[in-house]
């Protein structure tokens, strides 16, 4: 049996970078249409204020979700110590973010930055998740303070070499608390060969999930098997928000580092509305 779980949506879906004069465009819109909480991406720490947006997001009624983004530039792995300090530096920040505006979670690839890729043996690898243990402690114990669960989002093949699959994640998280996974459906769908049994596998360690068509389209205009996977999330225990993410095929920067190269749907409003409605069809 599958949880009710609250439907959020990014603000990718219609817009990058995320400000304040978009946050009040939005926030209205995305109420009126029926959601329970806006995920809200920190590309740069001042692109928009979170005291706002507690304040706009109480006023419609609206949750929120904290997501971090990992450009160029931003790495915990095969870095100089100046880069770790400043990554470290920003995800404490967006976790001071996260706990302003009530989110749970602050979830995202809290490891290296997207689309670096490179080859490692076995020793390198485990060497670099070392590395990574070591430097994402100090993160992990600001998560602790101030009451968030820093959810670290495997990647698929494509956009990292690090983190790919749930049990890879999940080993490299043992013995670490405030510290969990985040699904997205869409790298699930790539990498793991049984998505269902590795949202199980994670059993009590779900941070966040984020939901889509395994071609970033609309959530049921794709070849899932959604009430099993939504039977797995329940397995593992997650109760969480599932929030919609896509890209809008109209910004130059955000399509080329998603690889979206054509509409996914008629219009993002589309796409959030059905796949919206679909997710509430599916639970019920």
């Amino acid at each position: 049996m599958s949880t009710m779980h609250p439907i959020g949506v990014n603000t990718w879906v219609w817009t990058s970078p995320l400000d304040d004069a978009e946050l009040r465009r939005l926030v209205p819109a995305i109420a009126a249409r029926g959601f329970d909480l806006v995920e809200l991406p920190v590309e740069n720490v001042g692109d928009w204020d979170p005291g706002e947006a507690s304040r706009l997001l109480a006023d419609h009624g609206l949750g929120a979700s904290v997501v971090l983004v990992m450009p160029e530039g931003r790495e915990l792995v095969n870095a100089d110590a100046g880069t770790v300090d400043a990554t470290q530096d920003y995800l404490r920040r967006c976790l001071d973010i996260a706990a302003e505006l009530g989110s749970s979670a602050l979830c995202g690839p809290a490891y290296a930055s997207v689309g670096r890729t490179w080859r490692m043996s076995e020793r390198e690898r485990a060497a670099c998740v070392r590395e990574w243990r070591e430097h994402i402690t100090p993160v992990v114990e600001h998560a602790h303070d101030v009451g968030v669960t820093l959810g670290i989002e495997p990647l698929n093949r494509y956009e990292t070499s690090l983190f790919n699959t749930v049990e890879q994640t999940l080993r490299a998280l043992e013995g670490m608390p405030s510290c969990g996974v985040a699904l997205d459906f869409y790298h699930q769908n790539i990498e793991e060969r049984d998505i269902a049994a590795a949202i199980r596998a994670a059993y009590d360690r779900v941070a966040h999930v984020q939901v889509c068509a395994n071609d970033r389209g609309a959530p049921g205009r794709d070849h899932f098997d959604w009430p099993e996977l939504l039977s797995a999330l329940a397995d593992a225990g997650y109760t969480g928000p599932l929030c919609i993410e896509s890209f809008t095929a109209h910004n130059d920067s955000i399509a080329k580092a998603a690889s979206i190269w054509r509409p996914l749907a008629t219009s993002q409003d589309a796409l959030a509305v059905d796949g919206l409605a679909f997710l509430k069809e599916v639970m019920s």
